[in-house]
């Protein structure tokens, strides 16, 4: 195919919506490179280069030469959403299939057949789907003009940000001929990477590196143990700061309750994660356009979010990995003189990226339990029977069956909701991998606290990290922000930590494999007059607000402090349950018999209520942080609860120190309510649940 330079100008200047515009360095090159039809390339370039101009374009001039469509791998729909509009500006006919868009699924399909579509834009999650490979990818899979790999980085078990879809494109390069246009996109490869990509993309893979400095971008970091203080900070300096941002957090409940904080103090925010559901796309537009100052978001709103202007990106805590946060803070400062990317350094986020980096890959045990429960069973198990046969959690469970399918040859394989077992053995590379990159994962965790420790050569140190030319990492000359913050204001947001509480919503179904204890049937609907209402948790375990007090008081005092009795009286008064109790009782435990009964019968006399310590453990079982799934947990209560004298009337507040799976609410309130109870009203001090579940 020719290059046409001129076109190629034009259709940059449609894009960017700059009648002025010109190529960054080596924009062009890597065009001709892709057009001209001279190999695979590989580009490796910082955020905010351009890098989806260059397939844009090198598509649009294949397509208007006659060629067939392109198709774009990309890992994440927030880069689907951009990529398209910008497509779009310059004519490029894009389309995605992605788990968003099903109903739009049928009519993608007919135009790609009818040779309508530019640019088909996939998750490397669809090339797993057999009807995508088989139905729709088939038909023009001869046809394609050119592959596109953005986030190469995700095909390398090296990189950061491993996707094990990814490993399907590693067999796709195997397969493909070798005159198929393949361009591979990326800003985080360091030589590791680079190594892995060059051996999985090649042969005669061509490699455009650039340089990773950012001059418009002043690099701060700060430590500070406390929320409160993290907080505090954010709610003192966010609004000095010219422009809208991002506030990274390493968990949903973060996101949300930093959001909240700073919508107290009048300042515009949202949180956004992979919860936020239908509004994501609201939010990801309110940001372009400046309608929010900050978008607290979850790692969701990460990889090729692209707004040219972003005034800073500040981490509330410290990610896993330099890389990663490379790949994050480079979202601020692209087209603009001046921003900021501010790490604030938390006590927690040691243990939230101890979790990350143990949940990566399942254990040896967890494997040998999957594959043990699968012998035998010739139609297989779904994920729920799992649940009732295995002690793991869901979340592992889905994770060991994934990772296990995807190796070659597999030992397990999914048919319909079910997984069933092959006849391959799991291959010692497995465990390899997994030993060698959870070593990988820790040596970055060291890194980062080495980061964090910096006065100054941040940029340097992140060049250098990334095996780049730390000479073009120059700080700007850019005021720094102080790390100083209002000691009012730390106060204040412990205040608003210890004002909000979570929702315990009731469980709408019994577990895998019923309850024979209350003669319930598996996965049957609860009946509504047999469940408890919705009700209300303090805090989650340990945090800034109450978590700490519920803490000392569960692990050291062995009694709840008066100052816990008064926050629960004044949050029943806030939420006034309707119909509203009469009387308090409390779930039992052999192991602390008077720790919670002592704390419910305060409570009560704070509400001027009675107490009726009418539940009681027949016998003893395993502690329910012992069990690790939501059926496993169930069958640990069934059976252990029992009523004990009369059962009030009327409504009651069923109080219980910590919630995770819900069932030991749902069991007793369900004895409460079978034994003559009023409508029953959970309360909890502290959750202690997992995401997972």
């Amino acid at each position: 195919m020719n290059y046409n330079a001129l076109r190629a100008v034009e259709l940059l200047r449609f894009g960017t919506q700059n009648p002025r515009a010109d190529f960054h360095d080596g924009q062009e090159k890597a065009i001709r490179h892709v057009v001209e039809g001279r190999g695979r390339l590989l580009v490796v370039q910082k955020t905010g280069w351009g890098k989806s101009f260059v397939y844009f374009i090198a598509a649009k001039l294949l397509r208007e030469q006659g060629a067939g469509p392109a198709l774009l791998i990309s890992p994440l729909l927030a880069l689907m959403r951009n990529q398209i509009a910008a497509a779009e500006r310059m004519g490029v006919r894009a389309e995605t299939i992605n788990s968003e868009n099903q109903e739009e699924w049928n009519d993608v399909e007919a135009a790609l057949a009818r040779n309508e579509v530019d640019l088909l834009l996939i998750s490397p999650e669809r090339l797993a789907n057999e009807h995508f490979r088989a139905e729709v990818l088939g038909p023009v899979a001869g046809r394609i003009s050119l592959l596109v790999v953005d986030e190469a980085h995700c095909i390398s078990d090296w990189g950061h940000d491993f996707r094990p879809h990814y490993r399907f494109i590693e067999r796709m390069m195997r397969t493909l001929p070798p005159n198929l246009r393949l361009l591979a996109t990326t800003a985080t490869a360091n030589n590791r990477v680079l190594a892995d990509l060059q051996t999985i993309l090649g042969p005669n893979l061509t490699v455009s590196r650039g340089g990773l400095g950012r001059p418009s971008l002043l690099l701060q970091t700060m430590r500070m143990p406390s929320q409160a203080a993290r907080m505090a900070w954010l709610a003192t300096h966010l609004p000095g700061i010219r422009g809208s941002g991002i506030v990274y957090t390493l968990t949903v409940r973060d996101a949300v309750q930093v959001a909240g904080w700073l919508q107290s103090r009048r300042i515009q925010a949202e949180s956004y994660s992979g919860e936020t559901g239908e509004r994501r796309v609201e939010l990801e537009n309110a940001l372009l356009e400046n309608r929010v100052k900050v978008l607290v978001a979850t790692t969701a709103l990460g990889m090729g979010f692209d707004k040219p202007d972003l005034a800073f990106v500040i981490h509330y805590q410290t990610p896993g990995s330099v890389v990663a946060y490379y790949q994050q803070v480079g979202r601020a400062g692209r087209q603009i003189p001046e921003a900021h990317g501010v790490l604030l350094s938390g006590q927690e986020e040691t243990d939230i990226n101890d979790f990350f980096i143990e949940s990566a890959f399942p254990s040896r045990e967890e494997v040998e339990s999957v594959l043990s429960a699968l012998q035998g069973v010739a139609a297989g198990l779904s994920v729920n029977e799992f649940l009732s046969r295995v002690n793991i959690r869901r979340g592992r469970i889905e994770k060991a069956l994934q990772l296990l399918s995807l190796e070659s040859p597999a030992p397990v394989v999914k048919q319909g909701s079910k997984w069933i077992l092959t006849a391959a053995n799991l291959s010692d590379a497995f465990w390899q991998r997994a030993e060698r990159l959870t070593e990988l994962r820790r040596v970055e965790q060291r890194q980062m606290q080495e980061y964090v420790a910096l006065t100054s050569g941040h940029m340097e140190f992140l060049i250098r990290a990334l095996d780049g030319n730390p000479g073009s990492g120059h700080a700007p000359n850019i005021v720094p922000l102080p790390a100083t913050f209002e000691d009012g204001l730390a106060r204040e947001a412990v205040a608003f930590l210890r004002r909000t509480s979570l929702p315990l919503e009731p469980r709408k179904k019994w577990p895998s494999g019923g309850l024979p204890g209350l003669n319930v049937q598996a996965n049957k609907s609860i009946p509504p007059e047999r469940n408890y209402q919705s009700g209300r948790v303090l805090c989650m375990w340990g945090d800034a607000g109450w978590g700490a007090l519920v803490r000392q008081g569960k692990s050291h005092d062995a009694r709840f402090a008066d100052q816990l009795v008064e926050a629960c009286a004044a949050m029943v008064r806030t939420w006034a349950p309707q119909p509203a109790p009469v009387w308090v009782a409390c779930i039992p435990s052999r192991r602390h018999p008077n720790l919670v009964p002592d704390f419910a019968r305060r409570l009560a006399t704070a509400l001027n209520l009675p107490f009726h310590p009418v539940l009681e453990k027949s016998d003893d079982r395993p502690a329910q942080k012992q069990m690790e799934n939501s059926s496993q947990q169930a069958r640990n209560v069934d059976g252990s609860l029992r009523i004990h004298g009369h059962v009030p009337t009327g409504a009651a507040l069923l109080v219980d120190d910590m919630v995770d799976s819900r069932w030991t609410m749902t069991v007793a309130a369900y004895l409460l309510l079978t034994n003559g109870s009023g409508p029953v009203h959970p309360l909890a001090l502290a959750s202690t649940a997992n995401t997972d579940e």
